[in-house]
């Protein structure tokens, strides 16, 4: 491995321990205010399910709303090693890899939006 990709190795790995923990301080914070205020933030326990329901409950200091983006983060962390290696792969030359973990990015992308579309 060459220099340049060991530097962006070092770089994808420190933005992975950056999500991992930007993730956990979010679903330590959300959690923190449910136990002070004792509510979700959300009536009849209708939860967001949209990026954009999770942005809406976060600007309204809504707890479920801070867990869920820690949530969120912590699925979308691992995606984007994914991409990032694509990228990588491909930067390097290698063609059958940046294929191989392509599919892996498509499969994964059509589960989130089997996963949707099965809400």
């Amino acid at each position: 491995m060459n220099s340049k990709a060991e530097d962006v190795e070092l770089t994808v790995s420190r933005l992975l321990r950056i999500g991992v923990v930007a993730a956990g301080l979010f679903i330590a914070f959300g959690l923190l205010l449910y136990l002070t205020t004792g509510e979700s933030g959300y009536p009849d326990a209708r939860f967001p399910t949209t990026v954009a329901g999770v942005a809406a409950g976060v600007a309204g200091f809504k707890p479920y709303a801070f867990i869920s983006l820690g949530l969120l983060l912590l699925i979308l962390t691992p995606v984007f090693r994914v991409a990032v290696s694509i990228l990588v792969f491909l930067k390097e030359g290698d063609k059958v890899y940046a294929g191989i973990t392509a599919l892996v990015l498509a499969i994964l992308l059509i589960s989130f939006v089997l996963g949707r579309a099965g809400h």
